[in-house]
């Protein structure tokens, strides 16, 4: 596994590492997709970027969250427009990469206490 872990204030959840099958947060394995916010990890339920809809984000919507990172697997993917739209009226911008951008950019957002989650499929 890669190593991304900057310097984040305790009791955050940080991404420590990410890999083919899944991720290290905070000390703790997770193995497939997951959603990171500064206060959770959770498994998320999606297997492919085809699977990601308004409602399998429907968990970030009563947390005050600005920035969704989508982390696409081994290569960026693009948003579909109407999950764009969707995310932008409930005030979220998406902003998708691979998924290795996407955990070291959300430790980054998280360092400089940003409102920010990320949405993780596994590396490859």
């Amino acid at each position: 596994m890669t190593d991304v872990t900057p310097l984040i204030p305790a009791g955050r959840q940080v991404v420590d590492s990410y890999g083919r099958k899944g991720f290290h947060v905070s000390g703790v394995a997770y193995e497939g997709a997951i959603v990171v916010t500064a206060d959770a990890t959770v498994a998320w339920r999606v297997t492919s970027l085809a699977d990601v809809t308004v409602e399998s984000l429907s968990l970030l919507f009563d947390r005050d969250i600005e920035i969704l990172l989508l982390g696409c697997g081994a290569r960026l993917m693009p948003v579909p427009g109407e999950l764009r739209v969707a995310l932008r009226q409930k005030g979220i911008v998406v902003d998708a990469m691979d998924t290795g951008a996407a955990c070291r950019t959300y430790n980054v957002l998280l360092a400089e206490e940003r409102r920010v989650a990320a949405a993780l499929l596994p590396a490859g």
